[in-house]
């Protein structure tokens, strides 16, 4: 009985353990991730943005998904005086587990491109670089969603919306951090 036990706890923990090679983790810390955002920057600047009740509302209806949080913070690359471009590094639950994603804008907030940071979920939903070199260029228009511009990810649904919400309220922040910057 104790050889039957021990023979069923240990296929059980390589189970587990195999199983927990199937899941995502992190893939770049938030300074390796600007650094490829900004690479020919002197200097990267954290701006915040508090913004009011009434832009909430105005940001959530231009980006046809909710914004959770009156607080964001963008990252500013500089050189000199010129500025390269902004990038925003967002959270959100895919599923039940959740991803992180840095949206890198040129200085006109158009999608200059999007990097998965960290990602929970078992890999087989993993946005590949191939599907999110699709953003690139995008700017916030109704085109942008699934369906329009933006082609589905067959099998992996939850991961394409995630990533497509993401990069629509970045880009419908964009322009308030224009404004302010």
């Amino acid at each position: 009985m104790k050889i039957r036990t021990l023979v069923i706890l240990c296929t059980l923990g390589c189970y587990i353990t195999l199983a927990g090679l199937a899941w995502g983790g992190t893939y770049l810390s938030k300074t390796e991730a600007l650094k490829r955002a900004f690479p020919q920057a002197d200097r990267v600047e954290t701006v915040s943005l508090f913004l009011t009740p009434e832009e909430v509302t105005e940001i959530s209806r231009l980006a046809g998904a909710p914004l959770t949080s009156p607080l964001h913070t963008f990252y500013v690359g500089k050189k000199g005086t010129q500025t390269l471009g902004y990038a925003a590094i967002e959270a959100a639950t895919v599923r039940t587990m959740p991803e992180t994603v840095m949206i890198v804008l040129t200085p006109d907030a158009r999608v200059s491109f999007v990097e998965i940071l960290a990602f929970f979920e078992p890999e087989e939903y993993l946005p590949s670089r191939r599907w999110l070199q699709q953003f690139v260029g995008a700017q916030l228009s109704d085109a942008l969603r699934i369906g329009g511009s933006v082609q589905a990810m067959t099998g992996a649904t939850l991961s394409a919306q995630a990533v497509t919400r993401q990069v629509r309220l970045t880009t419908a922040l964009a322009q308030r951090i224009q404004e302010r910057h």
